[in-house]
């Protein structure tokens, strides 16, 4: 991205934070995200106001650590940053929900409407004095809310089209850049899964249902594991070099019921343990969704990890997403034959795919990676 527009202050001038917590919203083209701080202190000056847009990299507020002094007193730092021209927009009205109520005052007792039409107005939150009447003398009909709410409707319906326009040309920006500048080397193995599984039955059985794990969680922890083997892998190419993440996060591949995608991180994910990574994982998706994403988890990612298994995909080659320098590939799990102790049997497997950069690694080190990754996949006890 290269602009936002802030939403909305969560918080007020003056208010004292700690690090982590959400400050504002901003709109970007693939989401709108929560932005969080990363030190303590009180809320000292707002130089951005909701609603303006911005680009990247402009400072949005101005906090007073604690020990340090008041800068209230310096010119706005906003003042030495271009600001974004913002293009003017039509007022969208916002979309009827049902089981809204419209307050009682904004209909007025002067206002002709039927009992009808301001019945279904309150029902869906359409104020009836901003609906021209085609009834006698001006009176609003039932015909005319209905009119109005299916206008909204439609007009939230573009709303969402135009978001949905931008995230692709967003995606389309990045993923252009990555094939022309990355230099992508593919590698793929095939994984016995039948341990994996029969550990995940098993653990399941001692589940309530609402804590049960399921196989994605293993590939992810697997994932981070093997990354300790290869830590060139978990790296971001800045500068014209590759600085390796001290840190494992792994940006989970999420598909957005409005079309395109996000993939935040699921942070320190070497460190979580199964269950830690499987409630962070239902977390992960149902925000993102949602639509609730900390600017973070949108930053942070030093892999990711895409899984096209439930589209009944095989074999999945990713582009790597700058600037990280990696990016791993599972399909579904299937029924094939396998040979084991001399003997055909029938085993679940998985393709797993690695997509990096030549850059910073080569054929050999990303064969150890997939064959440690194999060897996580066979001993999910350990994982």
């Amino acid at each position: 991205m290269t602009a936002g527009k802030l939403l909305r202050w969560r918080k007020n001038l003056g208010d004292r934070i700690q690090r982590g917590d959400i400050i504002a919203d901003v709109e970007t083209d693939k989401a709108d995200i929560e932005i969080e701080v990363f030190t303590s202190g009180v809320i000292e000056r707002f130089l951005v106001q909701p609603g303006e847009k911005v680009p990247v990299g402009t400072v949005l507020a101005i906090i007073q650590e604690e020990g340090r002094p008041s800068v209230a007193g310096a010119p706005p730092i906003s003042a030495v940053r271009p600001r974004m021209p913002t293009p003017a927009i039509p007022s969208v009205p916002a979309p009827a929900i049902s089981g809204l109520r419209a307050p009682s005052e904004v209909i007025s007792s002067r206002l002709r409407i039927s009992p009808a039409a301001k019945k279904l107005a309150a029902d869906v939150g359409i104020d009836p004095a901003s609906i021209t009447g085609t009834g006698p003398e001006g009176r609003v009909t039932l015909e005319d809310v209905q009119r109005a709410q299916a206008q909204g409707a439609q007009r939230a319906a573009g709303v969402v089209l135009d978001r949905a326009a931008r995230m692709r040309q967003v995606i389309a920006a990045a993923m252009a850049r990555s094939k022309r500048e990355i230099p992508h080397y593919y590698l793929s193995t095939t994984i016995d899964m039948s341990r994996a599984l029969t550990w995940l039955t098993q653990e399941n059985l001692k589940r309530p249902v609402e804590d049960r794990l399921v196989y994605g969680a293993l590939l992810l922890k697997a994932v981070a594991l093997a990354l300790r083997e290869t830590p060139e892998l978990n790296s971001i190419w800045m500068d014209g070099k590759a600085i390796q993440c001290p840190d494992v996060h792994v940006g989970v591949a999420i598909s957005l019921r409005g079309g395109g995608l996000v993939a935040p991180a699921l942070k320190h994910t070497d460190h979580l343990s199964i269950d830690e990574l499987m409630k962070n994982f239902r977390d992960l998706i149902q925000r993102a969704r949602a639509g609730s994403l900390r600017s973070s988890e949108l930053s942070d990612p030093t892999v990711t990890v895409t899984s096209l298994g439930e589209q009944g995909v095989e074999v999945v080659f990713g582009i790597i997403y700058p600037p990280q320098v990696a990016l791993v590939g599972f399909g579904k799990v299937v029924e094939r034959p396998w040979s084991s102790d001399g003997k055909i049997v029938s085993r679940p497997v998985i393709t797993a795919t690695l997509s990096a950069d030549h850059r910073v690694s080569d054929g050999h080190r990303g064969g150890i990676f997939l064959s440690a990754l194999d060897r996580m996949l066979r001993e999910p006890e350990k994982l």
